[in-house]
Order: structure tokens, then C-alpha cells, then sequence
């Protein structure tokens, strides 16, 4: 197997293990436990991700090209930029239907969509270069897209009830994994610098603060407020864990 079909591969595999996290909607649990632990649960990760990868990810990007205090600026524009995106398509998302659960596993799923393209492009680089540490990227990529699964699959499942919905939602935001490689492939491998990556991490982590505090974290509290808060820093630890590790 040849280094781009490796990358094409790994980055794919990292991309379905989203579908892992939907497996979650056949826990035998109460409606109110399960989603006050899984959201709780996902909303510690979705932050830390944020503050513990793509963001000191995204400044040592810019410091390659830049001074500190620009790197900075350039970092609180795009989480600045990502907060109020999300804002705007969670009241977009909001206009389509009174279903707060349904809303919630839509907007997540657009939001972790936008991110895992550039993870895509991203992983896909770095094996092309590198297949060891590309592996070790995917596999530590692969890790944080379970509990991403879960913070689409069970909103989704538990507003419509219907199992292919929560499945498919899932899989397509999965599949914009891979898609970030294929579009990296075909078109942007030349035209990607530093500090565009940079600054689109910088942006996807805006989103994903904001979403892990004001919806997830947030709908959470309102099922089971004891379970939010305890598997709010399990999350949190995990994904510490995850970091020190790979």
C-alpha cells in the first residue's frame, strides 16, 4: 500500500469511529440519565479538544510565520469569528423546528461536519509525510470522534425515535473525514498554508466552546443535573488522558 492510500485509509477509519458513539443509543437507560451523562460527558470533551488541541495547534502553526502578540490576535479573531457563527446556525437550526433535542443533534452534527474536514486534511497531510505519525494521529482522532458520535446520535434518536436518522446523521459526519482528504487531494494540497489552517482551527474551536457550553452543557443540566456536572469532567479527563498519551 502506497503512502497516499494509507492516508486515504486511516483518515476514513478515524472518520467512522464517530459511528461508535451511536451505538450509545442502545444503552437500557432512562431518558433523563442517559442524556445528562452522554451530553455532559460530550461537552467535557468538545472543550477540552478546543483548549488542549486546536487551539495551541493552531498557535504553533502561526508562530512558524509570526510574532506572539499577532499569532494572539489572529487566534481570538477566529474563536471570536466561530462563536458567532454558531450562534447564527443555531438560530437558523432553530427555525426549522420546535424540537430542542432535534435541533441540538442537528446543529452538533453541522458543527463537528465543519470540523472534521480540516481533521481530515489535516491527518491526511501529516501520514502522507509520515505514515507512524500520521497513524498515531488517527488513532488519537479516532478517540475523540466517540463521544462526538454521541453528542449527535442521542439528541437525534431521542427526538425522532428513529435509530436510521440518528445513524445517518452520524455517518455523514463522519464521512466529512475522509471528504476533508479527498478535497485536500484534489485541490488544496498546494494552496494550504500555516496560518490558513491555523485560523481555521482557531474558528472550528469557537464553534465547538460555544456548543459544548451553551448546548450541550446546557440541555444537559436541564435532564440530570448531578450526572452533567460529574461526567462534564469525566470527559475532561479522558480527553487529558488521550492528549498525554498520543
Amino acid at each position: 500500500m502506497n503512502s497516499r492510500d494509507f492516508s486515504f485509509l486511516i483518515t476514513t477509519l478515524a472518520g467512522l469511529s464517530t459511528l461508535i458513539g451511536f451505538l450509545f443509543i442502545f444503552i437500557k437507560a432512562s431518558r433523563e440519565k442517559i442524556i445528562g451523562k452522554a451530553l455532559g460527558f460530550a461537552s467535557g470533551v468538545m472543550i477540552t479538544i478546543s483548549v488542549i488541541d486546536l487551539l495551541p495547534g493552531a498557535l504553533d502553526l502561526l508562530l512558524k510565520s509570526n510574532s506572539f502578540l499577532i499569532a494572539l490576535i489572529l487566534i481570538f479573531i477566529g474563536i471570536f469569528i466561530g462563536a458567532i457563527s454558531s450562534n447564527i446556525i443555531d438560530k437558523k437550526v432553530d427555525s426549522i423546528t420546535n424540537e430542542r433535542l432535534y435541533n441540538l443533534g442537528l446543529i452538533t452534527a453541522l458543527v463537528i461536519m465543519l470540523h472534521n474536514i480540516p481533521e481530515g486534511i489535516a491527518t491526511f497531510i501529516t501520514a502522507s509525510s509520515d505514515n507512524k505519525l500520521g497513524l498515531v494521529l488517527a488513532i488519537s482522532i479516532a478517540l475523540h470522534n466517540i463521544p462526538e458520535g454521541i453528542s449527535i446520535s442521542l439528541p437525534i434518536y431521542y427526538a425522532t425515535k428513529s435509530k436510521t436518522k440518528a445513524f445517518v446523521y452520524t455517518l455523514v459526519s463522519g464521512l466529512a473525514e475522509p471528504l476533508g482528504a479527498i478535497i485536500c487531494y484534489l485541490f488544496l494540497s498546494k494552496y494550504i498554508t500555516n496560518d490558513i489552517l491555523a485560523i481555521l482551527y482557531a474558528v472550528i474551536a469557537g464553534m465547538m466552546i460555544n456548543i459544548g457550553i451553551n448546548e450541550l452543557y446546557k440541555e444537559a443540566y436541564e435532564f440530570s443535573k448531578k450526572d452533567t456536572i460529574i461526567f462534564f469532567f469525566i470527559g475532561i479527563i479522558v480527553m487529558v488522558i488521550n492528549h498525554l498519551i498520543f
